[in-house]
């Protein structure tokens, strides 16, 4: 799903808001996540997951092409954790 499509979704299943309203709901929301995780915080959604940053120290990689050792810098990435209730809903829906 994209963010277009999860604003139509949404707009669909909330008649009474305006469309831009809609669509300025979700940009804000993922806005704010993105501004917490810029700031090294974390963001609990209960049920849903957990958004965190995560540091990767320097090492040594190699290429894959040419096997040749490749310098990776350190870094800092973010990272998802299903919550518990999203888990057993995707899990129970493979079955």
């Amino acid at each position: 799903m994209t963010k277009s499509e999860l604003i139509q979704r949404l707009a669909e299943s909330h008649p009474h808001l305006y469309h831009r309203d809609v669509e300025r709901i979700v940009t804000t929301v993922f806005d704010e996540i993105s501004g917490a995780l810029e700031r090294g915080d974390r963001v609990e959604l209960r049920g849903f997951g957990t958004f965190s940053v995560k540091h990767r120290d320097a090492r040594t990689g190699r290429n894959p092409r040419t096997g040749v050792a490749v310098s990776v810098d350190s870094k800092t990435v973010p990272f998802f954790k299903t919550g518990k209730q999203l888990r057993d809903l995707v899990n129970s829906g493979s079955r």
